[in-house]
């Protein structure tokens, strides 16, 4: 790119100044291409410039720059959201603009692939949307739409989207690679290949193959063992219309991270002798059997090695119609199977803190039937009004979600130095029985939606409202009295504890926002929103007899208000939004077994930007957040901070490139938390430095070197109330990458 040599304005230098004097980090070094076009709750495509949302685009060179591996760590270069990665490459906690994580999963935040929905619900136990996703050479960028236009464009997004959208065949990307671990055993393929088929017909597929350990984890044995393959076909016809088709296989295993055993001192977690939470693994290779029992009553033998073990098969169609007199029609279906098993040893305590042998709970649940099928049609029409450019936008939503899953947790007595015992309880016995479960539930929504928006000379209006309307029909059991601790045949499922599911939601939701150019480089917009999620498994337990029609089923509001700028001028590119935010929510914590009926409030100031200059590129952005909890059942929490809420996330990431060789660094940092909300353990700030060096062999070959946490940092990002048990990000990994690109 030429460097610009057009003086900066005072006006400018005031901006950035201010900024930095708040104190803002950045996030990833990248042009912000604000004339980009957005698609994701776009009902038409309109670019960054003239939307009146919060939107970012990573793109598959920015993806690189960061080091992430996986989805969550993707998310963590995103100013407004908030992703903690620390549980590996599924069952990451996502939130946005001071929404609470108070139970795991991304309630607020719908992940999408290409579109459509990964899983209707962001929050399943066990079985969040980035489990069943991968990100390889095959993606193409990655968009989120923060509040704004999320909830009416979108089932259960009160908060945001965050679209992974692939690679189609249409621009160049072809490239293999070879990665290999530094330090620890792994060995990763990728590729991508797309091309012309004929005239305006192209094809893409790509995808991975792994086996090894991968990061700190000296699991012992191939820990990360799997794939993933996609592949599309896209036909085009005049007037930009076309048809794809796309296909994915995913079926891969990778660690499930859980919290290791810690202990409190003054507020304050403290590791205990022979366990460091940044590389602690306590499935080793002599822990190969847990027999548990399955939904049909029968006794079955897992390996606690495979972890997360998903599989995710799709097949889908999308098509683009622009018809005559300014009509244009959008098609996008998809139909997925999957199912899998997540199993993580998790302490129940913490053996008096005093290192040696600690009580561990097999999460071993059966991800029996996730099951679903996604469609979503919409109509277009531009017409003019009062001089100026209107589009209507009409369209209708429709989805299944199975949600089956066997729970059957037993309970070992585990060593630090990696021993084991035969069960101490079965699954029928852990924790009084609790957690002993099997259902089968189906949920249906039907959501209507119109938007419109009017255009004329500086000015852009938007609104559009959605009805949303679920049901849920199926069954949930729980497990018998046993006779015996320890016995899996001294109980079964009991079919007295039956509860019949049958219940419907509807809900409304709506945004509005304008924005107004002052200038081609300068544009001011505000936007409201009110959106609403619906709960999935969350309300199964503890609720008998209240979800079979005859009381009204609780859900969860998010509603946002925002007012940002957008300005470029030279190199430098500035979107900064100020944000205020107001959840209500209903709540059940697996591992606390505890009901929650809480509302918080969050207001907050969200940045992104870039500069560049020759071979230096900088990246800007952060998320200065205030939020406490406005309301709870446990009035001493009433005024606190939501758990695990930090007053600034940040992340930089400076690169400087040298002729053939390019060298950069990404700075991700969290400033201090509480573990809990009555704000009585606390989680130092922290700051991770990843590093990375680029060189270019030729103009077809580069070999890449990739570190995370350079400096092996703790940084913990949750705790247990009692604080004996806690999870941090992994600790120092590095790897090498030979590309070849065609």
């Amino acid at each position: 790119m030429k460097t610009n040599k057009k003086t900066i304005s005072p006006k400018t230098i005031a901006v950035a100044a201010s900024l930095a004097a708040m104190q803002i980090g950045a996030v990833y070094a990248q042009n912000l291409n604000l004339d980009e076009v957005v698609v994701t709750a776009s009902p038409t495509g309109r670019t960054k410039m003239k939307s009146s949302d919060s939107v970012t685009s990573v793109g598959e060179e920015a993806i690189m720059r960061s080091g992430a591996t996986s989805a969550a760590e993707i998310l963590r270069s995103v100013p407004g959201i908030r992703a903690e990665s620390s549980g590996g490459e599924g069952n990451a906690n996502i939130t946005v603009r001071g929404a609470p994580v108070s139970a795991g999963g991304s309630r607020y935040v719908q992940m999408q692939e290409d579109g459509l929905p990964i899983l209707l619900f962001g929050d399943i136990a066990f079985g969040t949307p980035d489990q069943f996703l991968r990100t390889d050479y095959t993606t193409d960028r990655v968009e989120v739409v923060r509040g704004g236009s999320a909830s009416t464009l979108a089932s259960n997004a009160p908060g945001a989207i965050v679209n992974f959208v692939s690679k189609t065949g249409r621009d160049v990307g072809n490239a293999v690679g070879v990665t290999t671990g530094l330090g620890s055993r792994l060995n990763r393929y990728d590729f991508n290949f797309g091309s012309a088929l004929g005239k305006d017909t192209y094809f893409n597929m790509g995808g991975f193959t792994r086996q090894g350990e991968g990061g700190p984890f000296k699991t012992g044995f191939n820990s990360q063992d799997g794939g993933q393959f996609k592949a599309s076909v896209t036909k085009e016809f005049d007037k930009g219309s076309y048809v794809r088709v796309n296909f994915k296989n995913l079926d891969d295993k990778t660690p499930s991270n859980m919290p290791v055993p810690t202990r409190l001192s003054n507020g304050n977690i403290q590791t205990i002798a022979g366990v460091d939470p940044r590389n602690a693994y306590f499935i080793t290779p002599n822990m190969t059997r847990d027999t548990t029992v399955d939904r049909n009553g029968n006794q079955v033998t897992s390996n606690p090695a495979n972890g997360l073990h998903v599989t995710s098969r799709s097949i889908g169609l999308e098509a683009k119609l622009n018809l005559e007199n300014g009509w244009t029609v959008e098609e996008k279906m998809r139909k997925s199977t999957n199912s899998g098993r997540f199993i993580a040893l998790f302490p129940a305590d913490n053996g008096n803190g005093a290192g040696g042998d600690f009580t561990g709970t097999m999460f071993n649940t059966s991800l029996d039937n996730m099951d679903n099928m996604f469609n979503d049609l919409k109509a277009s029409k531009s017409f003019d009004v009062s001089g100026g450019k209107s589009v209507f936008t009409g369209g209708l939503f429709t989805g299944s979600q199975n949600l089956g899953q066997t729970w059957f947790w037993n309970q070992y007595t585990v060593g630090t130095n990696g021993t084991y015992s035969a069960p101490v309880s079965s699954g029928w016995n852990t924790w009084g029985g609790c957690c002993s479960r099997t259902y089968d539930v189906r949920y249906n929504v039907t959501a209507p939606y119109a938007a419109v928006s009017w255009e004329k000379d500086k000015l852009t209006v938007e609104g559009s409202v959605r009805q949303n309307s679920m049901s849920a029909t199926g069954q949930t059991f729980g497990g018998s009295t046993p006779t015996n601790a320890t016995s899996l045949s001294a109980a079964s499922w009991n079919a007295s504890s039956v509860d019949t599911i049958n219940y419907k939601q509807n809900k409304m939701s709506y945004s509005g926002g304008a924005n107004y150019a002052l200038s081609k480089d300068t544009s001011l917009y505000g936007r409201i929103s009110d959106g609403y999620n619906f709960a999935a498994d969350r309300l199964l337990y503890g609720t008998k007899g209240a979800l079979n029609g005859s009381k009204p089923v609780s859900f969860n509001r998010l509603q946002q208000q925002e007012f940002g700028v957008k300005h470029r001028e030279g190199n430098l590119s500035l979107f900064g939004t100020f944000f205020m935010a107001q959840t209500d929510e209903s709540n059940f914590e697996a591992t606390t077994q505890k009901f929650t009926t809480n509302s918080y409030e969050a207001k907050g100031f969200e940045l992104e930007a870039s500069y560049r200059s020759g071979g230096f590129r900088l990246g800007a952005g952060a998320t200065i957040t205030d939020a406490k909890i406005k309301s709870s059942l446990n009035a001493a929490e009433v005024g606190k901070k939501p758990r695990r809420q930090s007053d600034l996330v940040y992340a930089v990431s400076p690169s400087y490139r040298t002729g053939d060789l390019e060298l950069g660094a990404a700075f991700i940092g969290s400033g201090k938390s509480y573990g809990d909300d009555a704000n009585t353990i606390n989680m130092d700030g922290y700051m991770i430095t990843n590093l990375f060096a680029n060189y270019r062999i030729n103009k077809q070959a580069s070999a890449i070197l990739s570190v995370n946490n350079a400096f092996n940092k703790l940084a913990y990002t949750e705790v247990e109330g009692d604080g004996h048990a806690a999870r941090a990000l992994a600790g120092r990994s590095a790897k090498a990458t030979l590309k070849y690109e065609f």
